[in-house]
């Protein structure tokens, strides 16, 4: 049983995680994922925790994208309850984009984000 439970809840949230790659950003066209907003997802007999962060502390539509991600999480079949956790600490920096997430950047934008990040003064 319990073997079972963990595999049922791997399964549950690699689902969760294909869901938030069809979350966006409202100003950049990237997913939450690639874009490296969500810190943590642990799922526990159905119930999803996601611990993810802005952009900006200062996102006048913060909400907006908790409820997108709490809503398309709990449409997926056996999803019990959804918990998501905003922060801000650490706070989001480019270095957290997937490789994925850092292409899609530069081609829409046409420069690698990381890189000029990581020429800025400190």
């Amino acid at each position: 049983m319990v073997s079972e439970v963990g595999d049922n809840d791997k399964k549950l949230k690699d689902k969760v995680v294909e869901v938030l790659k069809n979350v966006y950003d409202p100003e950049i066209p990237i997913n939450i994922w690639d874009l490296g907003l969500v810190y943590e997802v642990n799922v526990s007999c159905g119930v999803v925790y996601i611990k993810m962060t802005l952009t900006s502390p200062m996102c006048p539509i913060a909400y907006v994208i908790v409820q997108q991600v709490t809503d398309a999480v709990s449409k997926i079949e056996g999803v019990k309850d959804v918990k998501v956790d905003l922060v801000f600490d650490p706070p989001w920096d480019p270095t957290k984009m997937t490789e994925e997430g850092r292409r899609l950047f530069k081609k829409i934008y046409g420069y690698d984000i990381v890189e000029e990040f990581r020429k800025q003064p400190r």
